[in-house]
């Protein structure tokens, strides 16, 4: 019996349609189903690579970014690892800002893909306001020194259909059952784009944006800093949409290495910081809704781009 087989004429035709699995083990057995999207099976392994392709196609598209063009972005590190992919599969080059408060692990994968790194020094290797804007500083200045795209990420609608598209994808594969959604924010682009999208499927759907704890922005308090890597920027992002969201959660920076530990030893999956924050937050609403009820959240990457870091005792 012959298998069917499907040749991809790219690596950017491996982007999307990822799976989704049931937690089995740290979900407790009183709350509700628990549901994680794996983003870590695409191309890098993140769920960035959706917005840096919609990013720079949307750019092509309209002339913003010639062929052979080159692009510039600031990022915690898996945007510019995905951008180093789709800039290195379409000829384009591209300049990254990033800082060493970000994994080792995504600078060196940006440079293997070709990309030029400029790193940003931080306070004691935390993420807080004050590094983000001097990391879009450096972004401009490179933009205008180099004539190049900056597809400037916390601005850029353009990756709003991507995740549209993801949420369509969760709606398909729950076969349209899913009581509550939960993200943690980094950009607002992946959380409210799945929002809408699954708001539009039902709108009976309950969504929470989570952010940590030590910086909860989006709740109101201070800012400050913390060490959950691509989310909480520190100031109440652009594409940010309050009415996206039913409520706003918080998570600290420990309880998401912690879960994130638990997720490796006893479901098996391999996940960065900022996944742990989502599974903390969608155990904890599904306490609240029931043992009935489905909760889907996002394994944002894969725990790989964080060898280095403290959450795997590489770092301190």
């Amino acid at each position: 019996m012959n298998t069917p087989s499907r040749i991809h004429p790219s690596i950017l035709d491996c982007i999307g349609n990822t799976p989704i699995v049931r937690l089995r083990n740290v979900a407790p057995a009183d709350g509700a189903r628990i549901l994680l999207k794996l983003e870590s099976e695409n191309p890098t392994g993140s769920m960035k690579d959706r917005m840096a392709l919609a990013m720079i196609e949307a750019a092509e598209g309209d002339g913003r970014l010639a062929p052979g063009g080159h692009v510039v972005e600031y990022t915690g590190g898996s945007t510019g690892v995905s951008l180093a992919l789709v800039c290195a599969a379409k000829g384009h080059g591209l300049s990254i800002v990033t800082s060493d408060a970000f994994s080792i692990e995504k600078r060196q994968t940006m440079a293997a893909f070709g990309a030029e790194v400029t790193l940003v020094p931080s306070r004691e290797g935390g993420m807080d306001a004050s590094l983000t804007r001097r990391m879009i500083e450096t972004a401009r200045e490179i933009t205008e020194r180099t004539g190049g795209f900056w597809t400037d990420q916390l601005n850029n609608a353009d990756q709003l259909p991507a995740y549209h598209r993801m949420g369509d994808e969760i709606w398909e594969q729950t076969g349209g059952r899913v009581d509550a959604f939960v993200q943690m924010v980094g950009t607002g682009g992946s959380s409210r784009g799945i929002a809408e999208s699954l708001r539009r499927h039902d709108a009976r759907v309950r969504c929470v944006a989570v952010e940590p704890s030590e910086s909860a922005v989006l709740s109101g308090r201070e800012s400050g800093t913390h060490r959950i890597e691509g989310v909480g920027a520190g100031f109440v992002v652009p594409l940010w949409k309050r009415d996206a969201f039913d409520e706003i959660a918080t998570v600290s920076t420990e309880e998401a290495m912690e879960m994130a530990r638990r997720l490796a030893r006893e479901e098996a999956l391999f996940a960065g910081t900022s996944t742990g924050g989502n599974v903390v937050a969608a155990i904890a609403l599904g306490r609240r809704l029931g043992p009935e009820a489905t909760v889907v959240t996002v394994m944002c990457d894969s725990g790989l781009k964080y060898l280095s870091t403290a959450l795997y005792g590489g770092g301190e």
